[in-house]
């Protein structure tokens, strides 16, 4: 029985907002909390009832509630029943006093304003004293996360050893706040997030007892706007039934919420997976012209996009009573079709947009910049994709560019009258998701002919390596400078013959440097390597070669007569490099390394 069942209907201004009246007073009419619920029954009827219990949960659960139902079974006394039990049907001799906040033996304490070790002397002082009319003298401690570190410490002796008499029963919202001592004397009960299809059950439920009309897609609205919250849906249908004067549609929770339609947002979603950016932006400005926050759009697309990734690994979750039948229809259809990478690329980028919409003083541009790249991404490939292309040698897949109405249609065509694109790749992260962009290098008209006649390569001519500085010079001229880099710094030669090349590597060497060189040198000259790692210490590397000669060369400069007169005119003057003409050039890749004395100026 609920606080619906005493009528107030005939008090002028007696109204009861629905979360109060219809408050559970029974374990019977809580909703979606059956395990604890199912452990209470049992230690109850087996008389092992602890002496405190911690209940935690997000707000609207029924945490309060919960403990005045407990306090009310503690005490529970009728003509037929005097002891603690589960089955409350029958309003007892101090149900209604309990229920209603104001029974002498109960004593509720929000303890955000009550903090102090003050307000925890005055419990300890008076748990002394037996109770005046119920079996026990029930503490309640809502926010119990609250109080300070002295007050916790007062409470642990009288937790772990109250008077038979004394039961407490605290609430929080913060279990990570409690200390592990206080948690340590209580039995813990997690209340439960109400599933969305209970909640959407309970909604109707009550909105039939209340004799309002309200549609079943307004009820799916108020329950995934709750969030599990029992208290936060009746506030909401609360303020729903009010403002559309008992007919309650879904049209009517959207405008009061600043709710995009369901299926507009999936429509949106499409725009976006099809690459249709014109589209995509009509659509998202249409909603916005309706109504929508920028915000709300893109947590809504969010939601509907984990939605078609859920559905993709649990077919049951298409029966969430919850979603509409275009979610299911629709979702089910977008998780047979896209891929989870996409999926996922799509979900980063959302959760990364969601935060620059909500942080922007311009929302509607940052949301519609996040949509422009989402749909720019649709059709690229993802990043380990592109690296594997690149790695193979194989051009990474063409982008399709949207035509028309922006279907989506891709830029190159089969058959013998399309053109060819020969593309190289670059790999890029943007936002919270990978974006690839692909860069058109060529385009080969395909030859009149059917079955084009196959081209032999050239044969490469092979090259003869004698030292380092060879094969330096060598991925000089085939612009491979990362690899050029690594080689002069970190390689010291040991021997080197035609096929042959041993060599020992500095510390910092890359693992991948060994198998790097050989596949360039067979690639680069034309025959196969064996290329060795020797323990011999071997020569230095071009890199401390070249520092070597700078050093000298700076030296013998610091030693010429103008060059020194220059240095003592100009104190604080120092040497930055050498130019010497027909002398070996410095490598512009190379660092120049700095003085160790103070001067200031250079040269």
């Amino acid at each position: 029985m609920d606080d619906a069942g005493q009528t107030d209907k005939g008090k002028a201004g007696a109204y009861r907002v629905l979360a109060r009246k219809y408050r559970p007073r029974d374990f019977s009419a809580l909703i979606g909390q059956e395990p604890m619920v199912r452990t209470l029954t049992n230690a109850f009827a087996t008389g092992r009832i602890a002496q405190a219990w911690m209940l935690t949960g997000v707000r609207g659960v029924g945490k309060t509630t919960t403990a005045r139902i407990l306090a009310r079974a503690l005490n529970y006394k009728t003509p037929e029943i005097d002891q603690p039990t589960i089955a409350l049907e029958a309003p007892g001799e101090h149900c209604e006093a309990i229920m209603e906040g104001r029974h002498v033996d109960v004593v509720e304490m929000d303890a955000a304003s009550h903090t102090g070790i003050d307000d925890i002397r005055d419990i300890i002082e008076q748990v002394r004293y037996a109770p005046v009319s119920a079996r026990y003298k029930v503490y309640i401690i809502d926010e119990v996360h609250m109080l300070s570190n002295q007050a916790f410490n007062g409470l642990l002796k009288t937790l772990e050893e109250p008077p038979p008499h004394v039961k407490f029963i605290f609430a929080t919202t913060e279990i990570r706040k409690v200390p592990i001592t206080v948690l340590s004397r209580c039995q813990r009960f997690d209340l439960r997030r109400v599933d969305a299809g209970v909640l959407t059950a309970h909604l109707r439920e009550i909105a039939t007892r209340e004799g309002v009309t309200v549609e079943d897609a307004a009820l799916a609205m108020i329950a995934r706007a709750a969030e599990g919250s029992v208290r936060d849906s009746l506030s909401i249908l609360d303020q729903a039934i009010a403002h559309s004067a008992a007919q309650v549609t879904a049209q009517t929770v959207r405008d009061m919420l600043g709710l995009a339609d369901r299926a507009r947002v999936i429509d949106l979603f499409e725009h976006l997976m099809k690459g249709d950016v014109a589209a995509a932006l009509g659509e998202f400005r249409a909603q916005y012209d309706a109504g929508a926050d920028p915000a709300t759009v893109l947590t809504d697309l969010a939601e509907f996009n984990h939605l078609v990734t859920r559905l993709k690994f649990v077919e049951q979750a298409a029966g969430d009573a919850s979603l509409n039948e275009d979610e299911r229809t629709r979702g089910a259809a977008f998780a047979g079709q896209l891929s989870v990478r996409v999926l996922s690329r799509a979900w980063q980028m959302l959760i990364k947009g969601i935060q620059e919409v909500q942080h922007s003083n311009r929302p509607v541009a940052a949301a519609e910049m996040v949509l422009i790249r989402i749909a720019h991404a649709a059709h690229l490939p993802t990043l380990d994709e592109a690296l594997k292309s690149l790695e193979s040698g194989a051009a990474p897949r063409p982008v399709p560019q949207p035509h028309g109405n922006g279907g989506g249609v891709p830029a190159t065509h089969g058959g013998n009258g399309g053109a060819h694109a020969i593309a190289t790749g670059r790999v890029s992260a943007s936002g919270g998701g990978q974006t690839m962009r692909l860069v058109q290098a060529e385009a080969v008209a395909p030859p009149a002919e059917p079955g084009p006649t196959p081209v032999a390569e050239p044969a490469i001519e092979e090259v003869p390596l004698g030292s380092l500085a060879d094969i330096a010079d060598l991925a000089d001229a085939r612009r491979d400078m990362a690899f050029k880099v690594q080689f002069k710094n970190c390689v010291r030669l040991v021997q080197i013959e035609p096929g042959r090349l041993a060599v020992n590597l500095t510390e910092d060497a890359p693992k991948t440097l060994l198998n790097d060189l050989t596949t360039r040198l067979m690639e680069w000259t034309g025959r196969r390597w064996v290329v060795s790692l020797s323990r011999e210490g071997g020569s230095p590397t071009l890199a401390e070669t070249e520092q070597g000669k700078r050093e000298s060369a700076i030296a013998d400069a610091k030693a010429d007569p103008a060059v020194a007169a220059i240095l003592k005119k100009f104190p604080g003057a120092r040497i930055l490099d050498i130019r010497i003409p027909d002398a070996v050039a410095v490598d512009d890749e190379l660092p120049v390394a700095p003085e160790t004395d103070d001067d200031d100026n250079e040269i």
